[in-house]
């Protein structure tokens, strides 16, 4: 249909009239065509063997196990049918091996952007989202170590507590999102430098994480409260199109309620370790 739009996300696969290029390399695994199609019907998409203009969504799949008898199965046709349907009105999506998998796992893939190659091929590229631009690499917790004893061996013992119980918060926020297969990551060349972010659906969560072992429970809250602010106010600006979700990540419970009432009352989620309730 003319006119049809993308918003840069492929939102998942119930509806989708779908093909392949070729096999999929799923969670790891090279799936051939016949299966993909398979799974992929199983979650409400209308597979086809070959592109059609009823084609929504192309999965760009392995072309080098295929018998090549020309230049252009070579780049496959199927991109440059899609790139011609794209430049008529005519939005197709296209998604990656990785961006299926996360379709069949009920989470959204991006769109890809196709550009011209040369000699009339047509390659898959990412498009620059503003999610990309703000979350970077996947998070991993840090080693923490211990400081030689000296004058300020009780000051550093505390700070060296206050680093382990950061890392600790982190690894268990780590494993809290990747049980609902969110991949926790840390900000992005140029963003500000937020401890943990993640996206779910058109959403992008912004974390501060902040541990009370070992320093003032309210100094520690209000300095983690002004940070996430901050990065919130920053990237709100920058990005005024995407839905930005501040929170602040405790270590444990704050022994003052006072605290949640106030990060309600300035939109900020607090929450706290081993549970993260509300995220």
């Amino acid at each position: 249909m003319p006119g049809r739009s993308c918003t840069g996300a492929v939102r998942g696969l119930r509806g989708q009239t779908i093909c392949f290029t070729g096999r999929v390399l799923v969670d790891g695994a090279w799936t051939v065509r016949t299966d993909c199609a398979k799974r992929a019907g199983q979650h409400g998409a209308i597979p086809k063997t070959d592109f059609s203009r009823k084609v929504t969504l192309v999965v760009y799949g392995d072309l080098a196990s295929k018998v090549v008898t020309d230049d252009r199965r070579a780049y496959s046709s199927t991109l440059v049918d899609a790139e011609a349907e794209r430049s008529r009105g005519r939005h197709v999506c296209v998604v990656d091996a990785d961006g299926f998998s996360k379709l069949l796992k009920g989470r959204p893939a991006p769109c890809l952007e196709l550009k011209r190659a040369g000699a009339g091929r047509v390659r898959p590229v990412a498009a620059a989202t503003a999610e990309g631009r703000i979350l970077g690499r996947p998070l991993q917790v840090r080693r923490t170590g211990r400081r030689l004893s000296g004058d300020l061996t009780l000051d550093l013992s505390r700070l060296d507590q206050a680093t382990t119980a950061h890392e600790a918060t982190i690894g268990a926020l780590i494993a809290h999102l990747s049980r609902q297969d969110i991949e926790a990551c840390t900000y992005a060349p140029g963003a500000p430098e937020f401890d943990a972010g993640w996206s779910r659906g058109e959403e992008v969560f912004v974390a501060e994480i902040k541990s009370l072992t070992g320093a003032r429970e309210d100094q520690q809250i209000r300095l983690g409260i002004g940070q996430i602010l901050d990065y919130t106010h920053q990237l709100r600006t920058a990005f005024p199109s995407t839905v930005i979700r501040p929170i602040l990540v405790l270590e444990k419970p704050p022994s003052d309620a006072r605290w949640a009432a106030l990060a309600d009352s300035v939109g900020l989620r607090l929450t706290w370790a081993p549970g993260f309730s509300g995220i």
